[in-house]
């Protein structure tokens, strides 16, 4: 009977140290990330350029097209340089968008501009995760020959991204498929901090509504 006991007691004391190494791993994970959206408000967050409508609902950020307006942007009002980028993104297949990272706001008209990362349906091109200059001047900022058009975006569902942005060098990710890597230093110089927007793209007058949603939006500064 007593070597039962001390039998139970060592099962018992092994899996408190279990536990205690699984949960000191998953504190490792986690370490150091920053939720950009909380789920329910737009705190921490500041809409530049544009007329479209931006709301929470359901534990997402919700983007919605207005009658001819302009490109609109949803930006953090915090500047990150540096940084892992994660988010989910479920987009009308008929929209355009995309997630600005390192921006800024042009002094006087205020016009949002910088790198891009590209959300577009497999259908409109399946250019999705390569990068834009967004009103740089520049265009696409990912080589034309680097632009492989793929599938891994899934038009229907929510598609998982992961940015890894470090010096001069950009890497993206969606749904768990590596997508590219831009090594531009001309953007790192020009850009080599700035804040994080949420696109919806401008339509003409009698289109949509059309809307993109996020959710799951963190950053882990580097």
């Amino acid at each position: 009977m007593f070597c039962g006991v001390q039998r139970m007691q060592k099962l018992t004391f092994t899996l408190i140290v279990v536990l205690g190494t699984v949960s000191l791993g998953w504190g490792k994970a986690t370490e150091g990330w920053k939720n950009l959206f909380d789920g329910s408000t737009l705190q921490g967050w500041v809409q530049k350029n544009g007329t479209a409508h931006y709301r929470v609902e359901d534990g997402a950020i919700v983007g919605r097209t207005t009658d001819g307006s302009p490109n609109s942007f949803l930006c953090t009002t915090e500047p990150y340089g540096d940084f892992i980028l994660e988010f989910e993104v479920k987009c009308d297949p008929r929209l355009n968008s995309g997630v600005q990272i390192r921006s800024q706001a042009k002094e006087g008209s205020g016009r949002v501009n910088g790198p891009q990362v590209e959300i577009e349906s497999t259908a409109a091109g399946g250019l999705s995760g390569y990068v834009y200059g967004e009103a740089t001047g520049r265009g696409w900022l990912t080589p034309e020959e680097d632009r492989k058009r793929h599938t891994h975006f899934d038009d229907d569902g929510w598609n998982r991204y992961r940015v890894v942005a470090r010096g001069p060098k950009i890497e993206t990710w969606i749904n768990g498929e590596k997508i590219g890597t831009l090594v531009d230093e001309q953007a790192a110089k020009t850009h080599p901090e700035g804040f994080i927007g949420l696109q919806v793209h401008g339509i003409g007058r009698g289109q949509g509504p059309y809307e993109v949603a996020w959710r799951n939006v963190r950053i882990q500064p580097q």
